[in-house]
């Protein structure tokens, strides 16, 4: 890039020679343009994952592939775009996901380009200003974009985006667009054609609503854009452009994109509840009235010449066009592909996907803190199914709240147990008390203060989930671990020893697996100073695009803080959603250099300044940021996530179900089968989505060589709005056939339902929490679902005690695919399903691999934190034939936590895998077991903790001992490091830290009951010391 910049420079001296025109700079500026488009592009080319990650992208990916509907709200332009990337595979399934992520990789190297655009316009615009010789500064305005694209590029939240097959990149591509077109508007403002960039940024707004909503935050910019270019400038013009900027922004997101499907969805229901046509007739007439009074406004303000009624009724014209590309989502979905979340296949459900109201939605202005007691609960509408050719509407609760917890701008409202801990600990809760009374009972509740709402707001949702974020991007971050508040994981550092300890603690004192973490990256706050230095240049040199820049920033930034409003222990960093905000920062970062060469300037030649500052400021901050980030965003040569999501699906025996909870053990698993065609005879359900009646009525349905679930009651039984909720009643208090409970359950009359409030409230309920499943001992044992080798412990009939109160309706879909399948096809359940999900049926778990099959026999008792029985012929099959692992052990391939996390517990499979080999009398394959879990990610790249100790125990246990003694050794040493520095932490900075120091501390306990076991004397007295100490230490006070 340097060489590069010199012959800009040259150039630049060239044109100057030759008194060229002022056209030399339009050219170079494209041409640096574009340079940084190929740097930029093949930098995260280098770097992209080869296949499907973690979270999302296995969704996107094979929604994409197939035109499939993924989950709310949806990204129809997104999934359209990303189909025609996946036809450069070249009908090679293993290739569609690098496509899919090259996609991402491309459309952030066009983002840096458009940021460089970007950053040059506007300090082209100062040196205009200043003396119109835009040529004499030529060597300033590239190098201030270069710096700035270049400091964008190598950030870490963007960079993290620009690898895999997610929206966000695109999403990016659509703000740097929008924005870089308003200063283009600018610039032409006085050409009466100018308005035409005015409605290309609608159009693009309107197109982006069909990836992601986050660039309409723009809105209020263009409005100051505007008014900063049209009128003269006063303080009260500013508030009022502000006002009007706000209205905007609140008449697209909050009227305009609900508004239109609900208008239609009121023609709809008057068309066919009202006048008995068919389905979509509303609909249809809605477009087509629609259409009719935009080409009606748009030609009489043509008439008329009202060009300001044009320009309105153009930019609705054009944003609806945009969103017009949900029509791909109604289309797909009626044509009932195997993913089609929430089936929006008319516009209620449309309606319901778009607004993502199957998540809930958090209060903005208005709502309840935590603690409030519910004093009433009405019904509403929540949307509409359709019966019988009509509409029916079903309903959900509406709760209403003790006034007293009721409060202005809600930040504290989930009334997660979870939750309600840290809001105590980020908000420092003390709050007023108040005393209730439910019942006969009285209870004294505490209700936060708003001082204390406003607490949290400033300390966790701003400071943890935003300004953290940024200083990842612009000082440095300690390690790829996600943070929850404590001072060890992913907090934000600088480099600089006395700023981090004043905040952190020492950082030498931390775990070596911490303390050198590829994900520690220190720029010394270089980019943030840089940035500030930029934001000081363009306030004293350009004050009205220092405020476009900084709304930018604000709107993309403390903006979506306020409209996420989001709950403590998210389930994954976010800082993807904030990355405007430091696009808009990255704008400073850019200025930044042009100050410094001002700065350099008033003691050198122009020509020697912008050299030296620009070789400074880029050595200083893209550089180093490219240093430091490089290895912690490298993900070249990582399969774990598609190996992983196909060991799933080989956990499995032919033409199984399979149940799965997260989006880690759901979406790489859907991608695998779906678009690699893996395993496409096994049926994936998500137990996080069962509860839905769409999803039900997805599982109806073949997909690929996967049959439907066998379900007995019909669809209607599990519409959305009826068996929500099933109380166990315990009516009869012998087990019942599963059969019976199941059709009782289906019985609409209410002589079969319960009235749970007393005011008519009738729900269909379970009576009974024990039920008998029949087995045919003959045929599970020649289907194979019972193994010869445990035929004597079938157990005929099967009982399951159910063991949660209430059942819901996937519970209900669960019971009934059980009680009809009969022993037909097997099954699963994966291991990562959290146990709460079980319901009583891990009584009858046997683990095959990482997955449980549901048999009908006698288990033995598993230990502590594990469950069911081990089939140690097939699981060894399963785990060391069949399981591939996604270069894990390769030394060059980069794991960030989440790989860990996810390989930690196949270690633990492994062992356990062992030790079942070792009863079964197999030492030979019980090694073979334990060192298989060691070699899939060594101990260099993942340390031996916590989740080895049982491969140790099998290598003891089977005679090799000093291999044995090794790992034991290094979980000793690796939980001592960590039970350490949990006994030194400072007081005050212990929140969080439960899980880390209790892991390690059970680590010592496990392995002193191993030494005792085993009869270790010397390791014993060793670790029972250990324990003795910690214990004293960290515990003897609570």
């Amino acid at each position: 890039m340097i060489f590069f910049y010199v012959l800009c420079c040259i150039e630049y001296q060239r044109a100057e020679d030759m008194n060229s025109s002022p056209g030399s700079f339009p050219r170079l500026n494209r041409m640096t343009g574009w340079v940084l488009f190929v740097i930029s592009s093949l930098v995260y080319l280098l770097t992209l994952e080869p296949t499907v990650s973690f979270w999302d992208c296995g969704e996107f990916i094979l929604s994409s592939f197939r035109l499939q509907v993924g989950h709310p709200p949806g990204a129809p332009l997104f999934l359209m775009i990303g189909r025609i990337a996946t036809f450069f595979a070249l009908g090679d399934t293993s290739k569609v996901a690098f496509m899919m992520n090259a996609f991402s990789a491309i459309s952030s190297g066009f983002t840096i380009m458009f940021l460089f655009w970007t950053i040059t316009h506007l300090v082209r615009k100062v040196y205009s200003d200043e003396d119109g010789n835009e040529n004499r500064h030529l060597p300033v305005i590239l190098g201030s974009g270069i710096i700035g694209a270049l400091a964008y590029t190598f950030s870490d939240t963007f960079w993290f985006s620009a690898v895999e097959g997610e929206l966000y990149a695109l999403s990016s591509l659509v703000t740097g667009i929008v924005f870089w077109a308003m200063l283009k508007w600018e610039e032409e403002a006085d050409d009466p054609l100018s308005g035409r960039w005015i409605i290309l940024i609608f159009y693009i707004m309107g197109l982006g609503l069909g990836i992601h909503r986050l660039n309409l935050l723009v809105l209020p910019v263009l409005v100051l854009v505007y008014y900063f270019r049209i009128y003269e400038v006063t303080a009260r013009g500013v508030i009022n452009a502000i006002l009007v900027a706000v209205a905007l922004l609140g008449s697209v997101v909050f009227i305009l994109i609900p508004g239109v499907p609900r208008v239609a969805g009121w023609f709809e229901l008057l068309f066919v509840n009202g006048l008995g046509l068919p389905y979509n007739t509303g609909l249809i007439i809605f477009v087509l009235v629609l259409i009719a009074v935009l080409v009606f406004g748009i030609r009489y303000s043509l008439n008329r010449n009202k060009p300001a009624m044009n320009y309105i009724f153009t930019a609705i014209t054009v944003i609806m066009i945009g969103y017009s590309s949900y029509a791909m989502i109604m289309i797909r979905s009626s044509a009932r592909p195997p993913m089609n979340q929430n089936n929006p296949s008319d516009i209620f459900s449309l309606s319901y996907y778009i607004n993502m109201e199957q998540y809930g939605s958090a209060p903005k202005l208005f709502g309840h803190y935590y603690s409030a007691p519910i004093v009433d609960v009405s019904r509403r509408v929540a949307g509409y199914n359709k019966l019988n050719g009509k509409y029916e509407p079903y309903y959900r609760p509406d709760y209403e709240y003790k006034e007293e917890f009721m409060t202005i701008f809600p930040r504290m409202y989930s009334p997660d147990p979870d939750h309600e801990q840290a809001y105590k600990y980020w908000g420092k809760i003390k709050g007023r008390r108040y005393t209730v009374t439910s019942g006969s009972e009285k209870e004294v509740i505490v209700c936060p203060t708003f001082a204390e709402n406003l607490r949290y707001f400033f300390r966790y949702q701003t400071g943890f989930m935003y300004l953290r974020y940024f200083m990842w991007n612009f000082a440095g971050r300690q390690n790829d671990f996600q943070g929850n508040g404590n001072p060890i994981h992913g907090n934000w550092i600088s480099g600089i020893k006395f700023i981090d300890e004043a905040r952190l603690g020492d950082q030498d004192d931390l775990p070596a697996d911490l303390r050198d973490n590829p994900g520690k990256n220190t720029y010394f706050f270089l980019p943030l100073l840089a940035g500030l230095l930029g934001m000081f240049w363009q306030y004293r040199k350009d004050r009205n695009g220092f405020w476009l820049v900084l709304s930018l920033f604000i709107m993309t930034g403390v903006a979506i803080i306020f409209y996420l409003n989001q709950y403590p222990n998210q389930p994954r960093e976010r800082d993807y959603a904030y990355a405007g905000s430091f696009y808009a920062f990255a704008i400073w970062i850019g200025l930044g250099f042009t100050f410094i060469y001002e700065s350099f300037s008033k003691f050198a030649k122009e020509k020697v300044s912008a050299a030296a500052a620009f070789i400074f400021v880029l050595l200083a901050v893209p550089v180093l940021m490219a240093v430091e980030n490089w290895d912690d965003h490298d993900r070249s040569g990582r399969y774990t996530a598609r190996d992983i999501g196909a060991n799933y699906l080989m956990s499995c025996a032919p033409n199984s179900v399979l149940f799965t909870y997260g989006d880690n053990d759901s979406f790489p698993v859907w991608y695998v089968q779906d678009v690699e065609q893996v395993r496409p005879d096994v049926r994936v359900a998500n137990l996080s989505y069962i509860q839905a009646g769409w999803y039900i009525d997805m599982m109806r349905q073949k997909a690929f060589e996967s049959d439907p679930l066998p379900l007995s009651l019909p669809p209607e039984k599990y519409v959305d709005g009826v068996r929500d909720q099933l109380p166990v009643s315990n009516r009869i208090d012998k087990p019942v056939d599963l059969v019976q409970v199941v059709q009782f359950a289906g019985q609409d009359d209410r002589k079969y339902k319960l009235d749970i409030s007393g005011r008519g409230d009738y729900l269909n309920y379970i009576p009974s929490s024990s039920f008998v499943i029949e087995v045919d001992s003959a045929k599970v044992v020649a289907n194979g679902t019972v193994k010869e080798y445990f035929s004597d412990r079938i157990v005929s009939p099967m009982i399951w005690r159910y063991s949660e109160s209430d059942a819901l309706k996937g519970d209900l879909a669960i019971m009934d695919l059980i009680a009809t399948n009969k022993w037909e096809r097997p099954i699963y359940y994966s291991t990562t399903v959290p146990s709460s999900q079980y319901h009583g049926l891990e009584e009858y778990f046997v683990q095959e691999g990482i997955a449980y099959r549901v048999v009908p026999i006698r288990t033995s008792r598993s230990d502590d934190g594990e469950y069911g029985m081990i089939d140690p012929e097939v699981m060894y099959d399963n785990m060391m034939n069949k399981y591939k692992w996604g270069n894990a052990a390769d030394p060059s391939v980069y794991l960030d936590e989440n790989n860990k996390r996810m390989l930690s517990n196949f270690r633990r499979i492994f062992g356990n895998l062992g030790k079942a080999l070792l009863v079964a009398g197999d030492t030979t394959r019980a090694v073979e077991a334990a060192r298989r879990g060691l070699e899939i990610v060594p101990p260099e790249k993942m340390p031996n903790d916590f989740f080895v100790i049982s491969l140790a125990e099998v290598l003891l246990r089977a005679g090799e001992e000093e291999e044995g003694m090794k790992i034991i050794n290094d979980v000793i040493a690796y939980s001592k490091e960590y039970l350490e520095y949990s006994v030194n932490i400072q007081p005050g900075r212990e929140f969080g830290m439960d899980y880390p120091t209790g892991i390690n501390m059970q680590a010592l306990l496990d392995i002193n009951n191993l030494a005792i076991d085993l009869g270790l004397q010397d390791l014993e007295r060793r670790v029972a010391e250990d324990v003795t100490k910690y214990y004293s230490l960290l515990y003897s006070s609570q």
